[in-house]
């Protein structure tokens, strides 16, 4: 297999817009695997939890801290990802591993996400270099308009972080500095096949629509850190903790073992990460 890496455009055209779109990131054969056990683990379906957005409507999600050894775990271990987010990020020390989410868009009751940045949450947790953390977002079944795929303000990040305050459940930007935003950059629809990724910063403004179709959106976003970049407000330890690489290949030809507790798995009255 060969290992991806970005090239000069890629990592310019992403410190120009705030986000990057790589096509055919993973293979098909590897996403019907994560899909298979999105769907089928019991675990992961035990420590999912609802957000509601504004109007009720309700999100699902899993959020864990420590990557093991399960398909996912050696995803986000991966070389592609690691080295890649390192390729993005500014400074130089380790890159370690914050958290991942398996966003869960059920089809005609899955919510919306408001307006945010993730620095808007990260902030609280006292992270003081934004440019240091990044998003992979990685697309385990199709995203369109018409599930609520992600919208992004092209060129937004370089606003820098902006007031946020509760819009349901969920943390959203103040929408005056939004409305001015769309005044001034693009609004990007980030249509995504199975197998996409998408690479954003965390001050890089971003929402999605609620799912009104009869088709589920199913999606990765795993998150890094650089290592020296410490969340003083942070409880867990990941975010400081260098990943230990795996090859691309893991994902498909180590034997893997189910998600594990010992995954540190976020509960919904403990969710210091969102808010």
């Amino acid at each position: 297999m060969t290992t991806f890496q970005l090239t000069r455009q890629q990592q310019a055209d992403y410190q120009r817009d705030g986000y990057l779109i790589v096509r055919n990131f993973l293979a098909p054969a590897e996403i019907e695997k994560l899909y298979a056990i999105a769907t089928g683990d019991d675990l992961l379906r035990k420590h999912a939890f609802d957000l509601n957005d504004q109007t009720g409507k309700k999100t699902r999600l899993t959020l864990w801290y420590n990557p093991g050894d399960d398909a996912y775990g050696l995803l986000t271990r991966s070389k592609r990802m690691v080295d890649t987010a390192g390729a993005l990020l500014d400074g130089d020390s380790a890159v370690c591993h914050f958290h991942s989410k398996l966003m869960q868009k059920e089809p005609r009751v899955g919510g919306a996400w408001e307006w945010h940045q993730d620095y808007g949450y990260w902030y609280k947790n006292e992270f003081l270099f934004p440019d240091e953390m990044i998003s992979i977002m990685v697309a385990i079944t199709r995203a369109n308009k018409q599930n609520g795929c992600l919208q992004v303000i092209k060129g937004s990040h370089k606003m820098g972080r902006i007031e946020h305050g509760f819009a349901g459940e969920q943390v959203g930007a103040a929408q005056h500095y939004v409305d001015l935003a769309l005044k001034t950059m693009p609004l990007i629809y980030v249509e995504l096949e199975p197998g996409d990724a998408l690479f954003f910063h965390p001050n890089l403004l971003h929402r999605s629509e609620a799912n009104l179709s009869d088709k589920a959106r199913w999606s990765l976003i795993s998150c890094y850190n650089r290592q020296h970049n410490i969340g003083y407000n942070e409880p867990n330890g990941s975010h400081t903790t260098p990943v230990k690489v795996v090859p691309d290949e893991a994902l498909m030809e180590w034997e893997t073992s189910g998600v594990q507790e010992s995954s540190g798995f976020l509960e919904k009255d403990k969710d210091e990460a969102l808010k």
